[in-house]
């Protein structure tokens, strides 16, 4: 990472006023020179509140636009305010900011941009997964591996670093549809000669509120992940000029 590289962490809340605090207190002790943002993306409890009185910044959506609409405002506030590097850390707790020096460090000073992912499932522990949901995290990953010519292993992880050059990309294209902010955001970053890494890091159990992990979800998760998959491949059929950005799907 660039010295003296202005850094801004975005943390997308829904209804996270049980842990936002406490993650915004992390990052802060872990990168104590980042600004951090809370996008609290029209929670209905007082995870803005919470946000705010552990020193965040805040910006609250008028109703809820998912978390790729949430890193979208991130973004733009970034690149707004000459930042050189956007961390996306989630609210819930699951993440370890000690890892983000990992993260950061993966950042150089080469042209283009650049996403360093931080990959679960590789860390010190183990988290619990259903079958389904692992198995179609199976098929992102090695579908994603093919079309970025890097072995990735957990393309659907919210823990990332961003340089320069990706703020500006993300700023004005971030998806925010279903699985595009994870997904598509990686085709994007590979269609204009960017790089994407990751490093192994260590998950968490959510610090507070219920995981929305079950056999019945995990099935659904599954079968949208199929559909998505499908989707993407009859758009790039249709669309064949754009397949710099849709030739993973």
């Amino acid at each position: 990472m660039p010295n003296n590289a202005r850094i801004l962490a975005v943390l997308p809340a829904l209804n996270e006023e049980g842990t936002v605090a406490l993650v915004v207190k992390e990052v802060q002790e872990a990168v104590p020179d980042a600004t951090i943002l809370v996008v609290d993306d029209g929670s209905a409890d007082r995870t803005g509140e919470q946000a705010r009185a552990a020193g965040a910044q805040v910006v609250t959506n008028p109703f809820t636009l998912g978390v790729g609409g949430a890193m979208r405002v991130g973004f733009r506030v970034a690149e707004s305010h000459g930042y050189d590097v956007v961390l996306q850390v989630d609210a819930d707790g699951q993440h370890d900011a000690r890892d983000i020096k990992l993260l950061l460090a993966e950042l150089d000073d080469e042209p283009g941009p650049q996403v360093v992912i931080g990959a679960r499932f590789a860390g010190t522990e183990d988290i619990a997964v259903p079958r389904a949901r692992r198995a179609a995290m199976h098929i992102l990953a090695r579908h994603l591996s093919r079309v970025t010519r890097t072995r990735l292993t957990d393309v659907t992880s919210g823990f990332r670093a961003h340089n320069r050059a990706a703020i500006e990309l993300f700023a004005r294209s971030y998806p925010a549809d279903y699985l595009s902010d994870t997904i598509e955001s990686l085709i994007i970053v590979a269609g204009a000669g960017g790089r994407i890494r990751q490093v192994p890091v260590t998950m968490r159990p959510r610090l507070a509120g219920s995981p929305s992990q079950s056999p019945s979800r995990a099935a659904l998760y599954l079968l949208r992940v199929v559909l998505f998959l499908a989707l993407s491949v009859f758009r790039r059929h249709s669309h064949p000029t754009r397949r710099l950005t849709t030739e993973a799907l």
